[in-house]
């Protein structure tokens, strides 16, 4: 009977236990549920993966870098090999006096250790880089006019008048053997405005097209020869190769008004100035084919808009771009 006695107490606690255990698991579920719902375990919280940064003026990831300097590079045959230029995001072709042609190279993601050979800027420039914002503008001499005009346009100057130590001379003869260091030119330049959206469009090309892998297209009176070769472009002045590797993924052909202003050069000649301010026909060259379309900015502000087929943007491959200002 003893024995029968303890088992029915030993029964009777472990109940008892069993019975407190479901009391306090009841009762936590209770005090947290809130309408009569239980409440369910938080779900881990997840870490929201930022999106990639793409440049707005190649269209590739990574860095878009913290200021825009835009270079003025000799394109005469004096001038050439360039150092640097192949590292430029955009680089325009303009025409000067002579008929021969000028480099505005516009450097945002990457800063090569040196770029040239400076130059002075033109008349052209200053609406041109309306579009950047306030960049920092290098440079090397000018007429008194076009010095004017720099000083109150929309940009930071940094020549070796205001940053001497940020240029030096190398092999050659002046004027086509001054260098700049393009990382003390941006560190000079107060202000300066970041990369943003000039209206450049990056994507999938474009429905259409024509097969385009040699090119030739005339700026001033030099021929600029373009031969599409593994998804980028070699380019070559006046019959001289010049971009045989790292050449731009996107070329613009764009046909602009060309009007001779008022300021010559020291030898007397007129200087030409491509508007790009307006509107007009243009065509983007990528991936071996030409697609045609049409240009337009309002302002010097304004971003340039490139426009195809049915009012579709022309969309440009991804890497760097160089826009040839052609006579229209």
């Amino acid at each position: 009977m003893a024995g029968e006695r303890g088992g029915s107490e030993a029964t009777r606690a472990v109940a008892v236990v069993i019975a407190l255990v479901i009391a306090v698991v009841l009762g936590v579920v209770v005090w947290s549920s809130r309408d009569g719902t239980p409440a369910l375990p938080a779900a881990p919280a997840s870490t929201p993966v930022p999106a990639a940064k793409v440049s707005p003026l190649t269209g590739e990831p990574g860095g878009a870098g913290t200021a825009v300097l835009a270079v003025k590079v000799d394109n005469s045959p004096q001038g050439r090999p360039w150092t640097g230029v192949s590292d430029a995001d955009v680089v325009y072709v303009e025409p000067v006096e002579g008929g021969v042609t000028r480099l505005l190279a516009v450097f945002a993601s990457h800063l090569p250790p040196s770029v040239g050979p400076v130059r002075s800027f033109r008349e052209s420039d200053i609406d041109l880089l309306a579009a950047y914002g306030r960049p920092a503008l290098a440079f090397s001499g000018n007429a008194p006019e076009l010095d004017r005009l720099v000083s109150s346009g929309p940009v930071v100057p940094v020549s070796p008048d205001q940053v001497a130590a940020a240029y030096r001379r190398g092999a050659g003869e002046a004027p086509h053997n001054l260098y700049g260091d393009p990382a003390a030119l941006v560190g000079a330049a107060r202000g300066a405005a970041a990369p943003h959206d000039v209206g450049f469009r990056f994507g999938p090309a474009p429905a259409g097209g024509t097969p385009a892998a040699d090119v030739t297209e005339t700026v001033g009176t030099t021929a600029v020869a373009l031969h599409a070769a593994g998804g980028r472009w070699t380019v070559a002045f006046g019959g001289s190769p010049t971009v045989t590797a790292n050449g731009p993924a996107t070329v613009v052909v764009q046909r602009v008004p060309v009007r001779t202003s008022a300021i010559h050069d020291v030898a007397g000649a007129p200087s030409p100035t491509a508007v790009t301010v307006g509107q007009g026909p243009v065509e983007v060259l990528r991936d071996g084919k030409r697609y045609p379309g049409t240009w337009s900015r309002p302002a010097p502000g304004s971003p340039t808009t490139f426009t195809g087929a049915g009012g579709k943007p022309l969309t440009f491959a991804p890497g760097p771009v160089w826009v040839l200002l052609v006579r229209a």
